[in-house]
């Protein structure tokens, strides 16, 4: 990595000056951003990275692929509001007719790029590749003839097409699925004219298909599941002639409501909610642009949508699919090079855990360092005869886990294992609920947290006999307890033995398991008893010292700022002196270096190969810094609705180590970085501008990469 100033000039400390706390003082008005706005401004540097020329092709198309998924979840989640409100006659909040308006425009115009980028530049750089998607009119008679077989053998036997008629109304179409709708002329077998049909497309069917080596010639052919339907639409009506037809696709409000003060059982509850979940409200139509008025116009009305909710697109309703494609080719310089984990370096091979953990703290880097040192640390507490209990919360695991099958050995090998699931991770719903039961039913102690909060803290702690003495180990995230999406997403995992933490750990479990009062915490900051309180006392703190004179500064990465009390915390330290700099990924409505609002803060988004997730907050007053890490992210729900930590990095060397890698390396990305303006729009960092001051352009990832890519310590 290139040698980069230190946040301070002078030396660390491991303490923090005693401030005097002061009172909130009048601030000059600031107008925040709006949030949904900022979230696809989000997914418009996302999209950036699907145009870039130097990024290798495929990944230009996951990249594509990760902006569809992003605006389905954005659909799903943050929509219905404005929908409502745009359908009913008052204005709710900031969800009105024209915020509808708004967002439609933002939405359309997004869509209609990616369409743009997907069939102007990326099939044709595709087809220079020798990678071609042919349609029905595009295959010779050979191919013809293969395409028939496969759809009379694999496709046909799973369609039933449903014709609408007084007795059979229109079909439940579940939340993102891929369907016809098709209109008839002719009568049918009982003389009648009904003349709609809708073909549903089972979900079991792969939306793309390899053409063999002999029907493809030279290079790689690909045919979309749609095309193989359209071209053989007509044979699911005989006696009838196919007038109009299109692809269409519904997204439909996915967020599950539990009232939980009013349900018996949480768990039942919630399975309930995920039956009913892909038949929630319609909030977006997508069809073909082809899609005749008539057709339009028909799924409009059945689905209860304004014209605004209709999305005409230039190719498949559902470019998240393409996914499927990026798996099926073969050729390593389409993607991005390779790039192995080293094994955690403060950690050697085969060296005891609990050894090492008596010399200090350890700190993982992922996905810059393998999270296998993590999964190896669990993997020794459950084979160790001496460790008692294993105590861990699961917010995301994936369906297939290491990480729970090492929980499901602990409690066969005789070990107390307590799991506080969180039930309402959102759209992680029926694993966790799954990874619960399991757990349960051969013995372990299932916790489902407390009722209102999300469980949100990653914890592990593991107990053990040494001597006379029981002596506790933890490891504690800025998230990923996922052995995928740790390879995925950049996280700090920290390892300890330190007495003051671990018991704080462990009376946070007993916490959630007893919904006892907790008593006072000696390092953790915990949500939603004192982490904003805490958080804004500190901002506090070093805008009194920036009054005094004082050098004061504060830096915070995170995921997202929309926390309104964090905020106006920011503004005052900001117009008292303080210089802050924010690396926020996704939403921020803060806006930054507004005169005489926010003239000493700064915000910078980077979006890179991998996710930015971890959370990490830094404040310095003279000579004297802290250093938090946190699960949580500066949003309202995080503080206030979330069981969430965060914790003092007191060791200096891990500290600095952090402060270089997490926060100055991405001050001066100067290759995947944007700058929020003041107008709240981003800005991508000019490499002109660097190349002008004679640095090298450099990305933080990146430079991080080469750090860790040294081929002894490579993942094993």
């Amino acid at each position: 990595m290139p040698s980069l100033p230190s946040l301070s000039s002078a030396p660390p400390t491991s303490a923090f000056a005693e401030l005097p706390v002061i009172a909130p003082v009048a601030t000059p008005p600031v107008q925040f951003l709006d949030r949904d706005h900022s979230i696809l401004a989000f997914n418009e540097r996302v999209l950036d990275w699907a145009k870039r020329a130097d990024v290798p092709l495929l990944e230009r198309l996951r990249f594509l692929c990760i902006v569809s998924s992003n605006l389905d979840e954005f659909f799903e989640v943050r929509a219905a509001p404005h929908l409502t409100a745009e359908q009913g006659n008052e204005q709710k909040g900031l969800y009105t007719k024209a915020s509808f308006k708004a967002l439609s425009a933002v939405a359309h115009d997004m869509v209609a790029r990616q369409y743009a980028l997907y069939n102007d530049e990326l099939l044709p750089e595709f087809a220079r590749r020798g990678i071609r998607i042919i349609s029905h009119g595009e295959r010779d008679a050979d191919q013809r003839r293969w395409v028939k077989s496969y759809f009379e053998r694999e496709v046909r036997p799973l369609l039933i097409p449903v014709g609408l008629d007084p007795s059979h109304p229109f079909p439940q179409v579940a939340n993102k699925s891929l369907n016809f709708i098709v209109r008839l002329s002719g009568l049918d077998a009982f003389g009648r004219e009904n003349e709609i049909a809708i073909v549903k497309v089972p979900r079991v069917l792969p939306r793309f298909i390899a053409m063999p080596a002999q029907g493809s010639g030279k290079g790689m052919l690909f045919l979309s599941l749609s095309s193989v339907i359209r071209a053989h639409l007509a044979e699911l009506f005989p006696g009838r002639v196919v007038e109009q037809f299109s692809q269409f696709r519904v997204t439909r409000h996915s967020d599950l409501a539990v009232d939980e003060d009013d349900v018996q059982n949480l768990r039942t509850a919630l399975r309930q909610g995920l039956e009913q979940r892909h038949y929630g409200q319609a909030v977006r139509l997508e069809v073909s642009s082809s899609c005749s008025e008539y057709l339009s116009g028909f799924l409009l009305q059945q689905f209860n949508l304004p014209a605004l909710s209709l999305y005409r697109v230039h190719g498949p309703v559902n470019l998240v699919r393409l996914t499927q494609l990026v798996d099926l080719v073969d050729d390593p310089k389409l993607f991005f090079p390779v790039y192995s984990a080293c094994y955690p370096t403060q950690l050697l091979h085969g060296q005891s855990f609990f050894e090492r953990l008596k010399q200090g703290d350890v700190s993982i880097h992922q996905p810059f360092e393998s999270f296998d040192g993590v999964l190896a640390f669990l993997r020794e507490a459950v084979h160790d005869p001496q460790v008692l209990a294993i105590k861990q919360t699961i917010y995301r695991t994936g369906s297939d886990s290491e990480l729970m099958v090492l929980l499901r050995e602990a409690v066969r090998q005789g070990k107390e294992v307590t799991v506080v699931v969180e039930l309402k991770a959102r759209f992680d719903e029926e694993a966790n609920i799954n990874w619960a039961e399991m757990l349960e039913s051969i013995g372990a102690q299932v916790v489902y947290g407390v009722v209102g909060l999300k469980t949100h803290a990653k914890m592990l702690l593991v107990t053990r006999r040494e001597g006379r003495n029981l002596v506790r180990y933890a490891h504690v995230s800025t998230g990923n307890y996922n052995p995928r999406t740790a390879r995925l997403y950049t996280d700090v995992s920290y390892l300890t033995a330190s007495a003051p933490l671990t018991a704080d750990i462990h009376n946070v479990f007993v916490h959630l398991a007893s919904q006892s009062r907790l008593p006072k915490l000696n390092q953790l900051l915990l949500a939603p008893f004192q982490l904003q309180r805490k958080l804004i006392e500190k901002i506090d703190a070093l805008g009194e010292a920036a009054q005094q004179g004082k050098d004061s500064r504060l830096v915070a990465k995170m995921n997202a700022l929309t926390d309104e009390g964090l905020m106006l915390a920011l503004v005052r330290a900001g117009q008292r002196g303080v210089k802050i700099d924010l690396i926020v990924r996704g939403a921020c409505m803060l806006p930054a270096q507004v005169p005489g609002v926010t003239d000493n803060i700064r915000v910078r988004s980077v979006i890179g190969r991998f996710l930015e997730h971890s959370r990490v907050f830094y404040f310095r007053c003279g000579a004297e810094e802290e250093l938090y890490l946190s699960s949580a992210d500066w949003m309202n729900r995080n503080m206030l609705r979330r069981i969430e930590l965060a914790w003092p990095v007191t060791d200096p060397v891990i500290r600095q180590r952090i402060i270089d890698e997490c926060l100055v390396a991405y001050l001066h990305d100067g290759l995947d970085a944007w700058d929020l303006q003041p107008d709240g729009t981003y800005k991508r960092v000019s490499s002109d501008l660097n190349a002008r001051k004679g640095d090298l352009r450099h990305g933080a990832q990146a430079a991080l990469m080469a750090r860790y890519s040294d081929p002894q310590r490579r993942e094993k």
